[in-house]
């Protein structure tokens, strides 16, 4: 029997040390998330498999496998990226970052891993040889880049209007439809459009050279940018550097980028091409709205449902949070709330949100803002007789609402409803400046690589007015069995 007993402890002793051993070595890598702006070929864009990829793309994925950690690329664009490290909701940022003294004030920027300079492109047709022609006309530049900096501070002197935008796609259309004269951009930016079939013209050199760097928050993640800085320093020592920059930017790259985008064209001059090409792109952001949108219709009727009763009891207090609530979410831009929600609250908080989530709350308060404002007003719209005299049947104020006065309520509200949800489903658009791949936000990146700007937002126009008629024959098919 002791014999036995030994056997068996021995044995569960040499079990749990072998569970360990195999266990113990192994570190965790750990995951980063980094913001970029995947409209910003050729350092970050989507090709034919929505996959991001460019000098960015392959520079901090080789980092990373040579340093031993991982990342999570967040497709924001390049403005929202900048602010979500800033906000803590990221833990850097790779986007053709120039690194300036202004930027240093609030980021740690790695070793330069780029340089480049800002140079102006305008359409072939416009006979606009030079700065000096563009008094009086319009330039477009994209929100917060190193372009838009050096457009601002040469317009007084040249004489010409600034006018910004969130996505290269809507800077360079600007230009080539001519409601803009020109526009601004890196020189590494706009020489490779030009090449692959841009449709524009660069007509100046180079100036206000910079150097493009990885970014942090001012006094976080040092360990992550010590990592970028010595997995870059290796990739230049063993020549993988050299080979990336010569991947995208060589003319072999450009020179086959552009037989694509030229073979891609000619396979893509159809709707119903382009639809094939991108389905999983299409679907993936399709789906998405839908959760955005089916979530925040329950998330907002709910509050909004709540918040507006809590506006017709009779009690003075909860009237004014009620009436409070109202007006602060259905006055706050549906914009700025957004970005208030996943970077405001996250810089005073200290914790990340995200941004699925920060999506749904903005919705929820928005939306449930305009519910509470509908339900309060159906409630009132029932004559005040009828609370009375069921009152004086005897009958409890709860009951008597829930009984008498709801049932009334609902039947003046449901075309509310119906009208909220539709918007509810549109504003899902909105939250792309988030960097949620919703329907919009897959357009853009669609777009960004193919330039194929009026037939895929035709796509996705055609996409949201289906999808917002299934939804109303819906709403109406509830609305009839609610009046039945």
């Amino acid at each position: 029997m002791k014999k036995r007993f030994a056997f068996f402890c021995l044995t569960v002793i040499a079990a749990v040390a072998f569970f360990f051993s195999g266990q113990a070595p192994v570190h965790a890598e750990k995951t980063y998330t980094i913001g970029t702006d995947v409209t910003f070929p050729p350092f970050v864009y989507a090709n034919s498999n929505n996959k991001y990829v460019g000098i960015d793309m392959e520079l901090i994925r080789s980092i990373a496998k040579e340093e031993g950690f991982k990342i999570k690329i967040k497709p924001l664009g390049f403005n929202a990226a900048v602010q979500s490290v800033s906000s803590g909701q990221t833990d850097g940022v790779i986007a053709g970052m120039t690194i300036t003294d202004e930027r240093k004030q609030t980021f740690d920027f790695s070793n330069p891993y780029y340089e480049s300079g800002i140079v102006m492109a305008v359409s072939p047709k416009s006979g606009i040889k030079g700065l000096q022609d563009l008094k009086g006309k319009k330039v477009a530049v994209k929100t917060g880049t190193q372009g838009a900096t050096y457009a601002n501070s040469i317009k007084k002197k040249y004489g010409f209007k600034v006018v910004t935008f969130d996505d290269s796609d809507n800077v360079y259309n600007d230009v080539k439809t001519g409601n803009s004269a020109a526009c601004f951009d890196d020189s590494a930016v706009l020489n490779y459009g030009v090449k692959t079939g841009l449709g524009l013209k660069v007509v100046t050199k180079p100036t206000d050279i910079g150097q493009y760097g990885f970014a942090v928050k001012k006094g976080q993640n040092q360990e992550l940018l010590k990592m970028f800085n010595k997995g870059l320093a290796k990739l230049k020592k063993n020549g993988k550097y050299d080979q990336i920059i010569k991947k995208y930017t060589g003319a072999a790259a450009t020179s086959s980028t552009k037989k694509a985008n030229n073979k891609k064209d000619a396979e893509s001059n159809t709707f119903i091409g382009l639809i094939k090409q991108n389905r999983q792109a299409i679907g993936s952001g399709i789906l998405e709205t839908l959760k955005l949108t089916v979530l925040s219709i329950i998330f907002a009727t709910i509050f909004g449902v709540l918040i507006g009763l809590l506006g017709v009891i009779p009690n003075k207090f909860a009237q004014g949070v009620s009436t409070v609530i109202i007006y602060i979410f259905r006055g706050l831009p549906l914009l700025v709330l957004a970005l208030f929600i996943y970077n405001g609250i996250p810089s005073l908080t200290g914790s990340k949100i995200p941004a699925f989530v920060a999506g749904i709350i903005t919705l929820t308060l928005n939306e449930g803002a305009y519910t509470a404002a509908f339900v309060k007003g159906g409630i009132e719209a029932v004559d005040s007789g009828q609370m009375e005299a069921a009152r004086s049947l005897g009958l409890p104020f709860r009951k008597a609402m829930s009984k008498i006065v709801l049932p009334q309520g609902i039947k003046i509200m449901v075309p509310s409803f119906i009208n909220q949800f539709i918007i509810t489903l549109k504003d899902t658009s909105i939250l792309s400046i988030i960097g949620i791949l919703e329907l919009t936000q897959t357009g853009k990146i669609i777009i960004a690589r193919n330039l194929q700007g009026f037939k895929v937002w035709t796509i996705v126009a055609v996409i949201y007015l289906l999808l917002i008629t299934i939804l109303t024959l819906l709403s109406k098919w509830v609305e009839r069995r609610i009046n039945d």
